[in-house]
């Protein structure tokens, strides 16, 4: 692989990578009442001009609650809130990124993607067949299981819903389900945090998010 300098330059092939980490795509507000998750504001979104290449991922985060949540209050555009419907806020945000979407994105300059939502395995109750106890810890082989899941994930169905309604191309990196079989492959009690918790959100790597990338890898030389 080329060598990255510290602005994201891969020089050996002059490509330039930029990573910006906002868990929710829109913005959070630091009010003197609290900080205030706006689903009708985007964060960052001048940063995203002129890309030749953008990949958008947001889920992991909206389900946190306590220590966890890193906001106090929610605004839907109309009402200031304590909490909502998190499927429902998701869903408001996701619509407001399509606006800029469909608002911004030349077609002939710039390829957007979605990368779809990543699964956890903290309830081995959704899970059929034998496992080891209540969530991923010391599972070891993934789901072998003709038609598992045989629903898709509630989020994952919001994100191809609102992807319907924008008409500029966005490709949707459909990684859920492939994920939903590797109960096998999150970091368990070797995660963050070890003892204190069990990780069964985030990934091994090497691991499911590799997979994720030779996808993604297939996706930008096809197109």
């Amino acid at each position: 692989m080329g060598c990255m300098d510290p602005m994201g330059l891969v020089e050996e092939y002059n490509v330039s990578v930029m990573f910006l980490r906002n868990a929710f795509l829109v913005d959070i507000e630091h009010m003197r009442y609290g900080r205030v998750l706006e689903l009708n504001k985007l964060d960052d979104e001048n940063s995203w001009d002129g890309i030749d290449v953008l990949i958008f991922n947001t889920w992991h985060w909206w389900g946190h609650t306590g220590r966890k949540q890193p906001w106090d209050l929610i605004y839907d555009g109309r009402h200031l809130q304590k909490d909502m419907n998190r499927l429902v806020a998701y869903e408001i945000a996701l619509k407001t990124w399509a606006r800029w979407v469909d608002t911004n994105v030349d077609p002939q300059k710039t390829k957007v993607f979605f990368q779809g939502i990543s699964p956890d395995h903290s309830n081995s109750s959704y899970w059929p067949g034998n496992h080891i106890g209540t969530n991923c810890k010391g599972e070891t082989t993934p789901i072998f299981a003709p038609g598992y899941p045989s629903r898709q994930h509630p989020a994952e169905l919001v994100v191809e819903n609102v992807l319907r309604t924008i008409s500029k191309p966005v490709h949707l990196l459909n990684v859920t389900r492939l994920s939903q079989l590797r109960k096998d492959a999150h970091p368990s009690v070797y995660g963050l945090g070890g003892h204190l918790g069990m990780d069964c959100t985030h990934w091994c790597l090497a691991g499911v998010p590799d997979t994720w990338n030779q996808l993604l890898y297939a996706e930008l030389i096809r197109k």
